[in-house]
């Protein structure tokens, strides 16, 4: 569908793509990843011929249409309805709807076959067209992204800069090309907005193209990871689960192939350093000098991964308790946030607050900060030093302050070497601590503010939003800071990976109510999902189970006749038989599997291209394997227990 072939193209001097190359299919779903400043948004404009490669070409079917959600979408405006915005997808339908409008207004003057006539074939091609439901497909998309249906006949003037680009998204979603590019289109949506959009592109016709820092939207959309790296385009075919597990396997293949060729080449060096003197060896000599210059070399493989060496103090331990709110009242105008709710922040407490955007957790922050006005009472605890990180932080940063001269003025009382290393944590390494603030990007901007925050030796952060802007290996730096930070914190995020990393109680805002869960994100997800299931099946909540319950079961049992109980013994015994059978294959591949694991590391299968082919290509036949065997297993697991609890 569309191709690229070994593009190359320049900024300035530096090169962002040398002889990269890339074929999207019709049905791929591309996840596109890397570092911040690597070139992923400059590869989609150079798709959309925005901008122009210097070597190579961009090449694409006939019949490939491309449509590009970009971040330029933010400060887009207009006085139309945001409905109307989303329905200037339907370009056709638009002009047959006005030449419809327009003839049944001069059919209102004068009546003629003529008119009938247009009138009839332009309604017949509209139908054709889907016209008549079209306008239910854009309410039904833009309630997905989050939209009330009150707003739907907003002007988008009214709403803010994240608001607009989901409406230029839903604009995007209906005009359905054969090619959709979305660069971060996970940054301006609340995780249930998120979830719609993961459900909405796994059934998308086309293929797609994204450029995200969301580790979990790109495990549950994309069948593909290309990675941006070297100025190349590297693909790994499977979610970013996958390439992160093939991309360590690549690594170690490759690490062990550059170490052997490098001890080939000092063995090599030694024998020319050592006859190079002695006419009897010049032959060999030069033979191995001509053997050097020819060898490819093979490149060494950078750890890219940031670690966090330096543990964030406080000057003093907070009492027991953190927090205490009590009959909080928090509303604006006739929009209600809070009512008469309450909650408790214990010491240790790392709490996650998520849910839909509206409902007031950038709020509920600020009123435990003490910056907003409530009804009820706050009670902050005994030595609690409270810090709060959010967007607005950027810009209180001294634009023509270093980075290094911003962290000295922070109070901290650190030394020169201490703010470089905490720097060098956040990826502002060597000379990068000198740059001024007014030069650096948002995420950068970020990464600085982070840093502020948890040098300030504060023992209770507030954190709104931490992760936008950031890309991943940045997230993970903050996810390891959070990690050994001994104080408490809250934070609002969007982001399930990064909260599943640090949060031990999940929050959320229900019917103006704070409410809480006891446990991390993984455990919320799975408690919700069975409230879900139950609610649907209009069961009784786990806890309820009672003692007639469990009494009604018994006497179900022992309804089960002796005949049906031998009959099931005998199943019992074939399932067991057969569990084992496929524990002993199950065993055999992954013999098989260690054994292809240890032959890929071998030096001589580096040198053979086709034996290292072969080799690869019997290693994933045999995960294949261990696959579907492990299915196996568990189906045989599964009734194996139904016919226990029979017997």
């Amino acid at each position: 569908m569309l191709s690229i072939n070994n593009l190359s193209f320049y900024l300035g001097s530096r090169a962002l793509y040398r002889q990269a190359s890339l074929h999207i299919k019709p049905k791929d779903r591309i996840g596109l990843i890397g570092a911040n400043g690597t070139g992923k948004s400059t590869l989609l404009r150079l798709i959309v011929g925005e901008y122009t490669p210097d070597e190579g070409n961009i090449e694409k079917s006939g019949d490939c249409t491309i449509g590009f959600l970009n971040q330029d979408f933010l400060s887009y405006q207009t006085d139309e309805t945001i409905l109307s915005v989303a329905m200037q997808a339907f370009e056709r339908q638009n002009k047959i709807q006005q030449a419809i409008d327009l003839i049944l207004a001069q059919m209102e003057k004068e009546y003629s076959a003529d008119l009938v006539e247009k009138l009839g074939a332009l309604q017949e091609e509209f139908q054709m067209l889907d016209g008549y439901s079209l306008q239910a497909k854009a309410e039904e998309i833009l309630e997905g992204l989050g939209f009330a249906t009150s707003d739907l006949h907003r002007p988008l003037r009214e709403f803010s800069g994240g608001w607009r680009m989901r409406v230029m998204l839903a604009k995007m979603l209906l005009m359905k090309p054969s090619l959709l590019m979305l660069d971060e289109p996970t940054n301006h949506l609340d995780l249930p907005s998120i979830q719609w959009l993961e459900n909405y592109l796994r059934a998308y016709e086309g293929a797609i193209v994204v450029v995200s820092h969301d580790r979990e939207f790109l495990d549950n959309v994309c069948n593909t990871i290309v990675e941006v790296a070297q100025q190349k385009l590297h693909y790994y075919p499977g979610n970013y689960s996958f390439y992160l597990e093939e991309k360590a396997l690549r690594a170690e293949i490759q690490n062990n192939a550059y170490e052997n060729q490098q001890q080939a080449i000092r063995q090599a060096e030694r024998f020319i350093e050592r006859f190079k003197a002695q006419a009897s060896k010049a032959r060999q000599v030069q033979s191995r000098i001509k053997a050097l210059e020819r060898m490819e070399l093979v490149e060494e493989v950078v750890d890219e991964t940031a670690r966090v060496n330096f543990r964030f103090t406080f000057d003093q331990q907070p009492g027991k308790i953190i927090a205490q709110l009590e009959n909080i009242s928090k509303s604006y105008g006739n929009h209600v946030i809070l009512q008469h709710a309450q909650a408790v922040i214990e010491r240790g407490d790392k709490i996650a607050l998520i849910g839909a955007n509206g409902r007031g957790k950038s709020t509920l922050l600020r009123i435990i900060e003490g910056r907003e006005p409530i009804q009820g009472r706050l009670q902050i605890g005994h030595n609690v030093k409270i810090a709060m990180y959010a967007q607005h932080q950027l810009e209180v940063l001294n634009l023509e302050n270093t980075i290094l001269d911003e962290l000295k003025q922070a109070g901290s009382n650190k030394t020169e070497a201490e703010l470089r290393s905490i720097l060098g944590c956040f990826l502002f390494s060597g000379d990068d601590v000198f740059k001024k603030i007014k030069v650096l990007s948002g995420g950068e901007k970020s990464r600085v503010a982070l840093a502020l925050t948890l040098i300030s030796r504060s023992n209770f952060l507030l954190l709104d939003e931490p992760t936008n802007h950031l890309d991943m290996q940045s997230v993970n730096i903050l996810i390891q800071a959070l990690q050994q930070y001994e104080g408490s914190f809250i934070v609002v995020s969007h982001d399930r990976y990064f909260v599943s990393q640090i949060a031990n109680k999940i929050w959320w805002i229900e019917n103006y109510q704070i409410k809480e869960y006891p446990g991390t994100y993984e455990e919320f997800v799975y408690w919700q999902h069975q409230q879900q299931k139950q609610a649907a099946a209009n069961l009784p909540q786990p806890a309820a189970s009672t003692a007639s319950t469990q009494t009604n079961q018994k006497t179900k049992a022992n309804n089960v006749s002796e005949n049906e109980r031998e009959e099931a013994r005998k199943q019992l015994k074939k399932l067991q038989k057969q569990l084992e059978e496929t524990e002993r294959r199950i065993g055999a591949c992954e013999q098989q599997k260690k054994q292809l694991e240890e032959e890929m590391t071998l030096p001589f299968v580096y040198a053979n291209p086709e034996a290292l082919a072969k080799i690869n290509a019997q290693y994933e036949a045999v995960k294949a394997e261990i696959e579907k065997e492990t299915e196996i297993w568990e189906q045989l697991a599964s009734e194996l227990d139904a016919l226990e609890a029979k017997i």
